[in-house]
């Protein structure tokens, strides 16, 4: 027999939180997420997105023990945005068992109904930051920081429930040149002349810029990002709660921050040291011991992932992108980085594809997002 609990006590969220870890526990290519960052989901105090948009989480029991769970997010801007009135279905995890898929996905379907929603969609997360996708290719390969693992079972279960195709991404392993792209110097500097551009990631500290410059980093990600798939702009509190999230793991010599003389940001690009090896030693948690791990990683870096590059309309096709791209790769060869990675790329995102295509690079992973009309899976 299977039974859907709502997570409502301090015991249920721990359970939530730690329930992944169960699940992959003999998987070598799982990385935990920060279980901080799991517990705080249902932080209201840290978690921002939760007191503007409606959320539940629920745990899955079969004959009296934890086997899945899920969370159901409804997206109140992107709904408005869309002409959708859409339920996501985020954080799933669960047993290779029909009924519990049925089980838990259904709960997010009454969850959406009751609210007046249409569809069920995901795996999408509060914003674009936040987890998202379903693997669907490289099931061999170890998942970075900012991804998901899913076992081969999951997309199997998702087709048989009816759930169709939605959005779909690519994720790139990138040959790290032997020397810098010296050949980009001299574009480098005529495109900075020519816009009167400075780098200030070379003279300010990661506080400094994120202080001076951390309102404009959002209003230019939801520009370069605004018209892509599922994208849920970046704005008020949330703002904070990404920052807090991810400042702690940036190394400077991995961004790229172009200023105009107007005082104003043109361009960002931000590359994050893996933090993986540690997360997955110490399944997910900071403490006692785990901090040391993580911060080792982020001094001295031997993998890094691909964050973020994100341009202001008005330099768009100006190749300010390889300022970005000339100073990052310049201290990844002189670091001797071993591999890096992308997160996920939507394929519909030509423009960030066409910006590596001077690069060599493997397509190894694939995910993408499900939808279905609701309904269907409500008992």
């Amino acid at each position: 027999m299977i039974e859907i609990k709502r997570v409502k006590t301090k015991k249920d969220v721990r359970l939530f939180a730690s329930y992944p870890v169960k699940l992959y526990k003999d998987c070598p290519y799982y990385v935990p997420s920060l279980r901080s960052d799991e517990m705080n989901t249902f932080n209201p105090k840290v978690n921002a997105s939760i007191r503007e948009n409606p959320f539940a989480g629920f745990l899955a029991y079969k004959d009296g023990e934890l086997v899945g769970r899920v969370a159901a997010i409804i997206s109140k801007e992107d709904n408005a945005n869309t002409g959708v009135n859409a339920v996501r279905f985020s954080r799933f995890e669960c047993i290779d068992d029909i009924e519990v898929f049925k089980a838990l996905l259904g709960e997010v379907e009454k969850f959406g109904k009751e609210r007046g929603m249409d569809i069920i969609h995901g795996p999408w997360g509060f914003t674009d930051q936040d987890r998202e996708g379903m693997l669907t290719y490289g099931f061999d390969k170890r998942s970075t920081y900012a991804t998901n693992y899913y076992y081969p079972y999951f997309c199997q279960r998702m087709q048989e429930l009816g759930f169709e195709d939605e959005s779909k991404w690519l994720e790139y392993d990138f040959t790290i040149p032997e020397v810098p792209y010296d050949r980009m110097d001299s574009l480098v500097d005529r495109i900075k002349k020519k816009y009167s551009l400075v780098d200030v990631s070379e003279t300010m500290s990661v506080k400094k810029i994120l202080t001076l410059y951390g309102d404009e980093f959002f209003e230019t990600l939801n520009q370069s990002y605004g018209k892509l798939d599922g994208y849920v702009p970046v704005n008020g509190d949330v703002r904070k709660n990404i920052l807090d999230q991810f400042a702690t793991i940036i190394n400077p010599k991995y961004i790229s921050v172009l200023v105009d003389k107007n005082g104003h940001i043109a361009a960002f690009g931000i590359v994050l040291p893996s933090i993986c090896n540690p997360l997955i030693k110490h399944k997910g948690k900071l403490f006692p011991l785990g901090f040391i791990g993580v911060l080792r990683s982020i001094k001295n870096p031997k993998e890094l992932e691909m964050g973020l590059i994100g341009v202001r309309d008005e330099y768009k096709n100006t190749g300010v992108n390889s300022i970005i791209i000339s100073r990052i790769m310049r201290n990844v060869v002189g670091d001797k980085i071993q591999r890096i990675e992308s997160n996920p790329m939507l394929e519909t995102n030509h423009s960030i594809h066409q910006m590596w295509k001077f690069a060599e690079y493997e397509i190894i992973k694939k995910r993408q997002t499900y939808k279905k009309k609701i309904g269907n899976l409500i008992k």
